[in-house]
């Protein structure tokens, strides 16, 4: 993989986590929310017929987790390439 692609890729995921630590709730659209419900859940109960837009809290950790992924991946994109001496 070439170094700008994991540069880009890191700051993404590193971009990601940061949204993830500052926000405690995201409330999806209703084609989304339509969506998810539709899935079969096997712990949930079945689906009402009246549509309500589901929110999602994403755990405390998981912003810490990108954040830390994404960081390791930058600092991978700018270490220097290997140099061979012949032979």
């Amino acid at each position: 993989m070439k170094r700008q692609t994991i540069l880009l890729l890191g700051l993404l995921i590193f971009f990601v986590g940061i949204q993830f630590r500052m926000v405690e709730s995201f409330t999806l659209s209703d084609f989304s929310s339509r969506l998810i419900a539709a899935a079969p859940a096997p712990t949930e109960s079945p689906a009402t017929p009246g549509w309500s837009r589901k929110v999602v809290e994403p755990p405390r950790w998981l912003g810490l987790a990108l954040m830390s992924v994404g960081s390791v991946l930058t600092l991978r994109s700018m270490k220097p390439p290997k140099v061979s001496f012949g032979g």
